[in-house]
């Protein structure tokens, strides 16, 4: 089987990872993938999404699988070329990847199919923004496109909403485009997966991040420090009544709404006090809770995409490890206000059994690993209970270092009652 992975960070190198262990040995390629990446696959002589199909066909691959989210939404959308080429693609169509392209749209999703979620009003302007957060805080404010996972702001003061709203309206730093201001939920969050083929769907393993820069969540607002998931992470109970109330209602309204999807879909939610409730929806696996996850599937993960692109849901070709899995980011001086490249990794080699999946990581001119990015990678390591899966990916993560890291030492322990 040849397999074509789009994207290049850590999300896609933990793809990419569990594509390859898979029985039968698929053959995998990455587009536009990263040194570390291609220790595991080989490069695609492509240069844009069109060039990447035509590449596909001629070389005659069996399956694409949508990790980066904007090329779900770029041109046409990776999925509906795939279509068009007659590929198999896990990822959904540009119109059903609007749940993430556009907040707007994904929320007047959930209000259509009556699905759990807080109060928003969409705005144009500066002027409707303020009249629609009417000094009451604290507030959401989430920028209607996407934003590499920056465009949501939750603002406790009227300095936050207007630095954000700057950047919005005046800086335009995410491009053109709307504002939603949202009600504020309160309550832990989770994240939920589900692999969504048609009318059927199957719930991956719950994850939690950890989003602020700062021990004890503080500080400024990350693509995220880290990640714990476990079948355990909450009751069944609780799992039993996020599946009936917000994950059936999604693919049923799908269905409804005629948006075709297979592939994975994030769910973000908050535990509020009301029940759990949809904060945003995301149309492939979330990063770094991948990270995470991925080394609690078991079976054979290619077979399963592959059938479930076709049109089959398979639920026998995979199972979920029961125990636990932590994953800790490092990250370059000055994240996530800028970034620092250049800064030689050391430890690569002592983490034992860990996995590192590299994130904005590259080889220099001697041929060390050095940083190339905000999040620069991830170590990993599971246990049969929390605190082992904990004990062991801190004691990992210990192993690397680089000149400015920052890590967060609380991942898998924050939220916990230790």
């Amino acid at each position: 089987m040849k397999i074509v992975v789009v994207g290049k960070g850590g999300r896609e190198h933990a793809l990419v990872r569990a594509l390859s262990e898979s029985p039968g040995n698929p053959e995998i390629y990455c587009f536009p993938g990263s040194d570390a990446i291609f220790q595991l696959a080989k490069p695609v002589a492509a240069n844009g999404l069109e060039s990447l199909v035509i590449w596909m066909q001629a070389n005659q691959v069996d399956l694409c699988v949508a990790g980066e989210e904007s090329y779900l939404v770029t041109g046409e959308g990776l999925a509906n070329l795939c279509e068009q080429a007659g590929i198999p693609c896990w990822g959904p169509h540009f119109q059903s990847a609007q749940l993430e392209a556009s907040k707007e749209f994904a929320k007047q999703f959930l209000l259509r199919h009556e699905i759990p979620t807080g109060k928003a009003i969409a705005c144009s302007n500066l002027t409707e923004a303020r009249a629609a957060i009417d000094a009451t805080y604290p507030t959401v404010l989430k920028f209607d496109g996407l934003a590499a996972g920056k465009g949501v702001a939750v603002c406790l003061t009227e300095k936050e909403a207007e630095d954000f709203l700057d950047e919005v309206f005046v800086q335009q730093r995410f491009g053109a485009g709307r504002v939603l201001v949202e009600e504020f939920l309160t309550g832990p969050e989770v994240s939920i997966f589900a692999a969504i083929v048609d009318d059927r769907y199957l719930i991956f393993t719950p994850a939690r991040d950890y989003k602020r820069i700062g021990e004890g969540d503080a500080g400024a607002n990350t693509g995220g420090m880290g990640a714990v998931a476990s079948r355990k992470l909450i009751p069944s109970n609780l799992l039993a009544e996020i599946e009936s109330t917000i994950v059936a209602p999604t693919v049923n309204g799908l269905r409804n709404d005629g948006l075709p999807y297979r592939g994975f879909l994030y769910f973000g939610l908050m535990l509020t006090p009301d029940g759990p409730k949809v904060i945003e929806y995301n149309c492939r696996f979330g990063d770094p809770e991948c990270q995470a996850v991925m080394p609690l599937v078991k079976g054979d993960l290619a077979s399963f995409c592959l059938a479930g692109a076709k049109g089959e849901l398979d639920a026998n070709l995979i199972s979920f490890d029961e125990g636990w899995s932590v994953c800790v980011v490092l990250a370059s001086a000055g994240y996530p206000e800028s970034s620092r490249s250049g800064d030689v990794i050391r430890g690569l080699d002592d983490v034992g059994s860990a996995r590192v999946y590299h994130a904005g990581t590259r080889r220099n001119a001697t041929g060390e690993w050095e940083t190339n990015g905000g999040r620069v990678l991830a170590v990993v390591s599971g246990g049969a209970s929390r605190q082992d899966a904990v004990a062991a990916a801190h004691a990992a993560a210990d192993q690397v270092s680089f000149d400015g890291a920052q890590r967060r030492g609380d991942i898998g322990i924050m939220h916990f009652n230790d």
